[in-house]
């Protein structure tokens, strides 16, 4: 027995094994703690779980050679550690959104945008210094903290921890089994960047993404019938037919992805057409997708021309845009109706996919003239590319054309510039014409040092009684307004605008203000997982009278709307989004699965669900909405991995 112990250095385990147990939690806590604003229990049992196993596996990989080689490993762990942590808050503070390995090919934003990656990294540098004290620690104290070799027996004692905390951690993860959005469901059944690192911790969290992005991870799906969330319409005096087109969802396939989606639009009738179908018939279009657009930065007197679309026309006072992934995201749900996932925006953004319901595909096959404009780089994330697999032929942008027009050297560009030299495109055509507009003068940062449009209206907001930030924010939104206001009265000077629709989205919301700012401007609290989302959608004609719609929605059904608006025949069944105008169930579902609708707010970091107005729901309410929720973000993303259009229409 005593040759045993000899073998053991138990003082040396302890001081190796503490080490590495401590950092981890202290920077997991600390992490937790800045973003967000608190530490679960829950989370705080996967934390130190992971931590304990993780440990013990350090300890082993760090105690097999000499001292002065296990001293340069050591080192090197800690300096990862720190700039894993790191990439997490910079990545987390820039975007609001959680880095993953998939989001690697979208990196060219970040390149792009160097100077907000730098003024970013320069933001965050306290918490970057924080990430980084174990790592400069031991370099000043590796002589005193001295780690020895592990001794043959040691390696045992590592394994005895490492196995006892697998064993407790089994235990607790098997308790959660039954439970919505679990540590259970994280590990086997969901695949969330969002979720994970909230609720595992930040080193779990990438370890699950390394070994998903290596060996792949499909959620399986519970394909049940949505049909019961749409309203019996034999019980109306007219009867609608469904939006839908003569397609088989039993064409002949092999692979195991696409039969799934086929299961799922099988077991969905898509929606029915409505009183709204065909309003629009004919009519031009003017689609704007807004950079950071918020109706925080609405007012009668600022922004009249907002104010004045935001209240009129259809009113949608349950509207979201969640925020996932940027601008590149938020455009993604605007074009095609589906729901954003960073492992295929990089696939998307190559233009290959076939999509038929493009909206310069859809109209040019009516007769249309289309056109697309951006007021900044035209090739930014490949815009060129999947606007071309919209349909769109003549897009124009800064540097393929527009620069000869306006000036694109500023940062960011003007908006109402944009307007001004492209109104002469389309507004005397003979065809009816569809304009697609993606705008960049709301882009952060906000400040009237470094932002052209906060500075030039500067003078609008200067007695508002906001940071200088949340200032310069609502400056961008006047640059907008200005813009609307000018198109609105060239179409009206020109006989277009009574048979003209204006519809505008946010891509986001303007995620680089703090809560504080957002909250300063806002007409309420907003909390900083679904209410931070909430958004004006303008959907408007000068003619129609006014409409209010109650109902939960968000961007990815703003397509289908307008295509039942205008009376094309599309399939409702190929959308993850839906008619907002039919009669199914609102939902709107944020970047972490959190969701609304009518009966209330799941915020599913918390799986915690708060009923609307005592609305009363069945017990199994929550679990079929989750189920939803899972289903359409999942087949959303299968549609773009496997070139679904392609094979079902071509």
């Amino acid at each position: 027995m005593k040759e045993v112990l000899d073998k053991i250095n138990f003082k040396n385990i302890i001081k190796r094994y503490f080490l590495y147990l401590i950092v981890l939690i202290i920077l997991e806590l600390f992490y937790k703690i800045v973003v967000f604003q608190g530490i679960e229990i829950d989370s705080c049992i996967n934390i130190i779980l992971f931590s304990s196993v993780f440990s013990g596996i350090l300890c082993i990989i760090t105690g097999v050679f000499n001292k002065k080689i296990n001293n340069i490993i050591t080192s090197m762990i800690f300096f990862i550690i720190g700039l894993l942590f790191s990439i997490q808050i910079v990545f987390y503070n820039t975007f609001k959104t959680f880095f993953s390995l998939s989001v690697l090919g979208l990196g060219d934003q970040l390149e792009s945008f160097m100077k907000e990656t730098i003024q970013a990294i320069i933001d965050n540098i306290i918490y970057i210094i924080v990430f980084f004290i174990p790592f400069i620690l031991y370099l000043i104290f590796k002589k005193k903290i001295n780690l020895l070799k592990n001794k043959k027996g040691s390696i045992f004692v590592y394994l005895a921890i490492i196995c006892l905390s697998i064993s407790i951690f089994i235990c607790h993860i098997s308790f959660t089994k039954n439970k919505e959005n679990s540590t259970y469901s994280l590990y086997f059944d969901v695949n969330s960047p969002a979720l994970n690192v909230n609720k595992l911790g930040v080193m779990n969290s990438y370890l699950i993404d390394l070994y998903r992005v290596v060996f792949g991870f499909h959620e399986d799906l519970e394909l049940t019938s949505e049909i019961e969330n749409i309203e019996n319409e034999e019980e109306k005096e007219v009867v609608y037919e469904m939006n839908t087109v003569d397609i088989s969802f039993e064409k002949e396939t092999t692979n195991k992805e696409i039969k799934t989606i086929n299961d799922y639009m099988i077991n969905n009738n898509g929606t029915y057409k409505n009183n709204y179908t065909g309003m629009f018939k004919d009519y031009n279009l003017i689609y704007i997708v807004a950079e950071s657009f918020s109706e925080i930065g609405i007012s009668e007197e600022l922004t009249p021309t907002l104010y004045k679309l935001t209240h009129s026309g259809f009113v949608f006072q349950n509207y979201y845009t969640p925020n996932t992934l940027s601008t590149i995201g938020g455009e993604f749900q605007a074009l095609t109706g589906l729901y954003p996932d960073s492992s295929i925006l990089s696939k998307w953004r190559t233009g290959n996919n076939y999509f038929p319901y493009g909206l310069g595909s859809i109209y040019k096959s009516l007769g249309y003239d289309t056109f697309a404009y951006h007021n900044n780089w035209y090739g930014f994330q490949d815009r060129h590319k999947y606007l071309k697999s919209q349909g769109f032929t003549n897009y124009l942008g800064c540097y393929n054309g527009l620069e000869k027009r306006m000036n694109c050297k500023s940062w960011p560009q003007s908006d109402l510039d944009m307007m001004k030299v492209t109104i002469n495109d389309y507004i005397n055509s003979e065809n009816p014409f569809m304009t697609y507009y993606m705008t960049v003068s709301g882009h952060f940062g906000y400040s009237f040092s470094d932002n052209s449009i906060s500075y030039k209206n500067r003078g609008a907001v200067s007695n508002l009684n906001v940071s200088n930030s949340a200032k310069a924010y609502v400056a961008t939104q006047i640059e907008l307004d200005k813009a609307l206001e000018y198109l609105i009265s060239k179409l009206e000077e020109n006989g277009k605008l009574d048979n003209t629709v204006i519809v505008l989205m946010a891509d986001h919301y303007p995620y680089k203000l703090t809560m504080n700012d957002v909250n300063s401007l806002s007409s309420y609290n907003r909390d900083s997982v679904v209410e931070v989302n909430h958004n004006a959608l303008i959907l408007w004609n000068s003619m129609m009278e006014n409409t209010i719609i109650d109902k939960p929605c968000m961007s990815s059904d703003v397509l289908p709307t307008v295509y039942n608006l205008f009376g094309i025949e599309y399939d409702s069944r190929l959308f993850i989004g839906r008619d907002i105008l039919s009669t199914s169930d609102g939902l709107a579902i944020m970047s972490n699965r959190s969701w609304v609708t009518d009966k209330g707010t799941y915020f599913a970091n918390q799986t915690k669900f708060l009923p609307k107005d005592n609305a009363v729901i069945d017990d199994d309410y929550v679990s079929n909405i989750n189920n939803i929720v899972k289903n359409r973000l999942n087949i959303s993303k299968l549609i773009i991995k496997n070139n679904y259009y392609k094979y079902l229409l071509k």
